[in-house]
C-alpha cells in the first residue's frame, strides 16, 4: 500500500501517493484517487501520471510502522507536519496529541488535524494517536492512559524540537488523556533519550537542574491546551448521564449491571470497579496519589477546556461533558447562537473552586445528604479553571448523530460540525 501525502493549498485538498519506501498510512491508495484543482503550484503524481500545479504548503501525513506491545495493542498513529516547497520538514515547536474514544481510531480525527495544520502551519505538529483502537478501547482507562503515555514519549523522540505539548480527546479519549498526563507529569525523560542516543550516567548521578527542567511539565514538555469534546468525565452512571436511558432508574441499574460488556472500560465508565476497598478508577482520578498526578498535571495547562452536546447526544449527557451539577445547566431559552459558529449556542469560564465558596452539602440537588461520587469529581475537577463550550445540532440533519458530529469522524456523515472544530481551532493557544 502506498503510503498518503495531503497537501493543503488556499482552495482545497490535494492527495498524492508516495513510493512503497516511504512508511505506510491506511488508506492511502483509497484517498489518493481523490484529488481536487488548486492554483498553487506543486507536483501530484496519479496512476502514473505527474502533474504541476503552483507552489503550496504541503501537509506530510506517515505513520511509524506498527509495533506490537506485549498484549497484542499497537503502538503509532500517525502524525501531520507542514513541509516546505523543497520538500524539507520544518522545525515545529507544538506537539498536539488527539485521542479517539471507544470503538475509534486515528482516523476519527484526521478532518481536525488538518485544520490545525491550516491555521498554524509553521508551529504544530499534529498527532493522531492509535495505540487504542477499536477492541483495544475496551482494555480499561488505566491500560491504555499507560499505553497513551508510552505513545506520547515514542513521538517526543521522533521530533526532538517539539517545546509545548497539547491534548484534544473525544468521549472516552478524554479519560484516556487525563490518565496519560497524570503519567507524564514531570516525568524526565532525559535519561530515556540519553540511552538511545548512546549516552548513560554514571554513578547514578543526577543533573542537579534536572527537577527544575521537568518541574510543572508534561513529559519535559510545557503543558498548554486540554481540550475534551463529549467526555463522560463524571461517568456514565445514573443521573442521567447516558440520555439513550431517559433517565428511567430500572434501565441505568440494568446498564451498570451489564457494563462488562464493555470490558474494563465499561466498568469504569459506570463506576462499578471497586476493588480491594480502593474507589473506582474515575474517582481516583480526581486527586492526587503518590506516582500518578492527575490534578497536578490538568492544572499545569494554561487552558482546560469541554465541548459539550446540549442535545441528541444518546451516549453521553450534557452534565457529565461539561462537568456541571443538574442544577448548574444553562436553560436553553437564555442560550444564542455563535454568529461564526451557528452550533456553538454559549461559553463561558468557571472559576476554580479554589477562589469561591464551597457548596454546603444542604445545596446538593436532589436532597442527597451525603455526597456521591458524582459530587466528589464535580467538587475535585472544578478546583481548576474549565473553559465550558456548549454545542447544538438543532436543526441540523445530522443532529442524531451529534456524539460523532462534534468531532466530524469523517466529513461525510459529521460535516456540520466543522464549525466547533473551527472554533477549537481559532481559540487554540499556540
Amino acid at each position: 500500500m502506498a503510503a498518503m501525502e495531503v497537501e493543503i493549498g488556499g482552495d482545497g485538498v490535494v492527495l498524492k501517493e508516495e513510493p512503497s519506501s516511504v512508511i505506510k498510512h491506511r488508506g492511502g491508495k483509497k484517498n489518493a484517487r481523490k484529488k481536487k484543482r488548486s492554483k498553487s503550484k506543486g507536483t501530484m503524481t496519479t496512476s502514473g501520471k505527474k502533474e504541476t500545479f503552483f507552489h503550496m504548503p504541503k501537509l506530510r501525513c506517515f505513520s511509524s510502522k506498527p509495533e506490537t506491545d506485549t498484549k497484542g495493542g499497537f503502538k503509532g498513529g500517525f502524525d501531520m507536519e507542514v513541509e516546505d516547497e523543497t520538500g524539507g520538514k520544518r522545525s515545529p515547536t507544538h506537539l498536539i496529541i488527539l485521542v479517539n474514544g471507544l470503538i475509534g481510531s486515528a482516523e476519527n480525527w484526521k478532518y481536525a488535524a488538518k485544520q490545525f495544520l491550516k491555521r498554524y502551519p509553521e508551529d504544530v505538529i499534529a498527532h493522531c494517536s492509535e495505540c487504542n483502537h477499536s477492541m483495544l478501547t475496551f482494555d480499561g482507562v488505566d491500560v491504555m492512559g499507560e499505553r497513551l503515555a508510552e505513545e506520547v514519549i515514542s513521538v517526543i523522540k521522533r521530533h526532538p524540537s517539539v517545546q509545548k505539548i497539547s491534548f484534544v480527546g473525544h468521549s472516552l479519549g478524554g479519560l484516556i488523556a487525563r490518565y496519560a498526563i497524570g503519567r507524564l507529569y514531570e516525568r524526565d525523560i532525559t535519561e530515556e533519550l540519553s540511552q538511545e542516543n548512546g549516552e548513560y550516567r554514571r554513578n547514578g548521578v543526577e543533573n542537579p537542574l534536572l527537577e527544575h527542567k521537568v518541574k510543572g511539565k508534561i513529559a519535559g514538555l510545557e503543558p498548554v491546551n486540554f481540550i475534551t469534546s463529549a467526555t463522560p468525565h463524571l461517568g456514565s452512571r445514573g443521573h442521567n448521564q447516558v440520555p439513550l436511558f431517559c433517565g428511567v432508574k430500572p434501565l441505568e441499574k440494568v446498564a451498570a449491571r451489564a457494563s462488562w460488556c464493555l470490558g474494563r472500560s465499561g466498568k469504569h465508565l459506570f463506576l462499578t470497579d471497586k476493588k480491594d476497598g480502593k474507589p473506582p478508577l474515575l474517582l481516583q482520578m480526581v486527586n492526587d496519589s503518590e506516582d500518578l498526578k492527575f490534578i497536578s498535571a490538568l492544572q499545569s495547562f494554561k487552558r482546560c477546556v469541554t465541548y459539550a452536546n446540549v442535545r441528541f447526544d444518546s451516549l453521553v449527557g450534557w452534565s457529565t461533558s461539561s462537568l456541571r451539577r443538574k442544577n448548574e445547566l444553562p436553560k436553553l431559552k437564555h442560550l444564542s447562537r455563535e454568529e461564526n459558529y451557528p452550533h456553538i449556542i454559549n461559553v463561558e469560564t468557571i472559576q476554580s473552586s479554589s477562589s469561591r465558596e464551597e457548596l454546603p452539602l444542604e445545596a446538593i440537588p436532589s436532597g442527597r445528604k451525603k455526597i456521591d461520587f458524582e459530587e466528589e469529581m464535580i467538587r475535585n475537577l472544578t478546583k481548576i479553571s474549565w473553559e465550558r463550550v456548549d454545542v447544538n445540532f438543532r436543526g441540523s440533519k445530522q443532529r442524531y448523530l451529534a456524539h460523532g458530529t462534534i468531532q466530524v469522524q469523517n466529513d461525510c456523515l459529521y460535516s456540520d460540525g466543522a464549525d466547533v472544530i473551527q472554533h477549537m481551532v481559532d481559540n487554540f493557544l499556540v
